[in-house]
């Protein structure tokens, strides 16, 4: 498995016209966290393409999509150190920073265990195949990695997912350094490029998986 994860669980771009913006408190998020982010972020993320091809479609599906949710915090992003939720654990943005968002074969294999349960042993190497067409395309460049933002749906469209961004954002223009993501999602496009993404490249994800916009933002 590769350290490639759709960002596609913000803010369903466009919002609403009749939501208002939400002001919350943005804080990193703490091991004491996990299980009330990573069932909020599996809400987010429960219609996205890539987690769908990826988890399983059978009875288990909910309890597949929240430890498919729960490896992206706990193994591939929260151990860096930029992870960062609401007060109120409205969402989630997971970032990776520079030089960490690839991960060696060692790191692959010790999470096959991890990814079985989510995705069937049969289907393992066919996604470790589209994953890792992804990750090649990755830019090399030294950059902040946007694994996955996503919002509690009832409170998408209202301006949290971008509140969530923020902090690393800020970090990309005060050190001058460039941020990147894909989204398994063309609305939620709209939403990156109000905070300073373009798309780079669209793909379509071999072994039967949906396509995505990769995203890169050079620092303001």
């Amino acid at each position: 498995m590769t350290q490639t994860q759709q960002s596609a669980g913000a803010e369903q771009a466009p919002a609403p016209a009749q939501r208002e913006r939400l002001a919350v408190t943005v804080r990193k998020l703490t091991r004491a966290d996990v299980p009330h982010a990573t069932a909020v972020m599996a809400r987010a993320f429960d219609d996205d393409p890539v987690v769908n091809w990826f988890c399983a479609q059978d009875k288990r599906r909910a309890a597949r999509i929240y430890n498919f949710m729960e490896i992206a915090l706990t193994k591939l992003t929260l151990p860096y150190g930029f992870a960062y939720t609401s007060e109120n654990i409205e969402g989630g943005a997971y970032w990776t920073p520079p030089g960490k968002w690839k991960m060696g074969m060692l790191q692959q294999l010790m999470l096959i265990p991890a990814m079985a349960k989510s995705a069937s042993y049969r289907r393992i190497p066919a996604i470790m195949g589209g994953m890792n067409a992804i990750e090649k395309k990755h830019p090399q460049a030294p950059h902040y990695y946007l694994l996955a933002v996503g919002v509690e749906p009832e409170s998408q469209g209202r301006n949290i997912g971008t509140q969530l961004m923020a902090p690393v954002l800020e970090i990309c223009d005060r050190d001058r350094v460039p941020a990147y993501l894909e989204s398994s999602k063309e609305r939620n496009v709209s939403l990156y490029e109000r905070n300073g993404f373009r798309v780079t490249e669209e793909m379509v994800i071999p072994n039967g998986g949906p396509k995505v916009w990769l995203m890169w933002r050079d620092p303001k």
